[in-house]
């Protein structure tokens, strides 16, 4: 079973969610290190959340199957930013690599492929459908998480995670094409 990006972690069955151990502002990174909520780490992390939360809107609208492996790939993400590459728990995640990223450079291909894109500037979620406009909503939530992610990179500099951000990046690009694909 893969939870979280680790695939050694077993859930039976949550008995309750709050641990009251973020009451004083604090939450703990998968390594166990602690970090006030406000840290950049979290804002990373949730902004992608977001993301992942808008992609789960676009499968509603759109029934598209790679949503959901896109979703996948986020919580490996994910994962991968909230532990230390030092720590013991890194090795057992399911990390991201160039086959995620040539796999979504293909279905960019793919959706490129069946749309024109046309010459002129399009208001975002406004000429298109619904669907769309829910798919113009991911992209800028993408790109504010690119935007997240390459701060917290550049202060960090967690040379382990630049696939991450590659795989960010054309996920913003995929989804861009996707929602002027949808008329």
């Amino acid at each position: 079973m893969i939870a979280n990006g680790v695939t050694d972690l077993k859930i039976e069955r949550i008995e309750q969610i709050s641990t009251k151990k973020g009451d004083e502002g604090f939450s703990s990174d998968y390594s166990g290190k602690r970090y006030g909520k406000e840290e950049e780490l979290f804002e990373v992390l949730g902004t992608n959340d977001e993301l992942s939360c808008q992609l789960g809107i676009c499968f509603h609208q759109s029934r598209d199957e790679s949503l959901k492996e896109i979703q996948r790939h986020l919580e490996r993400v994910n994962s991968m930013i909230a532990t230390d590459s030092e720590h013991k728990n890194y090795q057992k995640l399911n990390l991201i690599s160039t086959k995620e990223i040539e796999w979504l450079e293909a279905q960019e291909k793919k959706a490129l492929d069946e749309c024109d894109l046309g010459s002129g500037f399009t208001l975002p979620g406004s000429e298109t459908s619904l669907t769309g406009a829910e798919y113009d909503m991911a992209r800028s939530i993408a790109r504010r998480a690119e935007r997240c992610f390459f701060r917290y990179l550049r202060t960090t500099n967690r040379n382990d995670l630049g696939l991450c951000g590659k795989y960010l990046n054309r996920l913003s690009d995929y989804l861009f094409v996707k929602a002027k694909s949808l008329k």
